[in-house]
């Protein structure tokens, strides 16, 4: 399957509701449970796709460093589980388990706030500020499976730091790239491909 980029979706706009269920709680988690935070990092991923599977480790190091300093985390899986059954809320939850997620790992069924977000690929990544306006959405960093480049999550860490720093959004955002969101059939978005 052909790599997908994100959608680029226009800074500023204020972070779409969510209500979803999550695999590692069983509680329902909502955006609301998120103000008041100094930002929020939504970051769609799935389980089986090869470009979240090469940052999964570098990302729990970024929570864990990024989080006691404020910093909201969720991530949330929209993938058609029916055609996809490695990114089922079951083993969405052996996964968050194996690597020890220290945020809630969401389960989007209906893919309606995938499609809220525009999110098109995983890892497609969104930074709200304090204000849960969007400061930043694109890349972890330049690591992909074929190249030769460690994931770091540079550009998503530096992106980070500047909102914290009370800093204008970079100017320079580079789109994430993965593959695409496994939409049901009859369910794509009019973004979609």
């Amino acid at each position: 399957m052909a790599a997908v980029e994100s959608t680029m979706l226009e800074l500023g706009i204020e972070a779409p509701y969510f209500s979803l269920h999550d695999v590692l709680t069983g509680k329902t988690v909502t955006l609301d449970d998120y103000k008041g935070n100094r930002g929020l990092l939504v970051m769609f991923i799935c389980n089986h796709c090869p470009y979240v599977k090469m940052i999964k480790q570098e990302f729990v190091k970024f929570a864990t460093e990024f989080m006691p300093r404020g910093i909201a985390i969720v991530a949330i899986s929209s993938n058609d589980v029916e055609n996809y059954p490695d990114d089922s809320p079951e083993k969405m939850k052996e996964d968050a388990e194996q690597y020890g997620y220290p945020f809630p790992y969401l389960f989007d069924e209906s893919q309606e706030i995938a499609k809220a977000y525009k999110a098109a690929c995983t890892p497609d990544l969104f930074l709200f500020d304090e204000e849960l306006k969007l400061y930043y959405r694109g890349q972890f960093d330049d690591a992909r499976p074929k190249n030769e480049i460690k994931p770091s999550g540079r550009d998503l860490r530096k992106a980070t730091d500047s909102m914290l720093a009370g800093e204008s959004s970079p100017e320079k955002q580079i789109p994430s790239i993965g593959c695409n969101i496994k939409w049901k059939k009859g369910n794509e978005p009019s973004y979609f491909g």
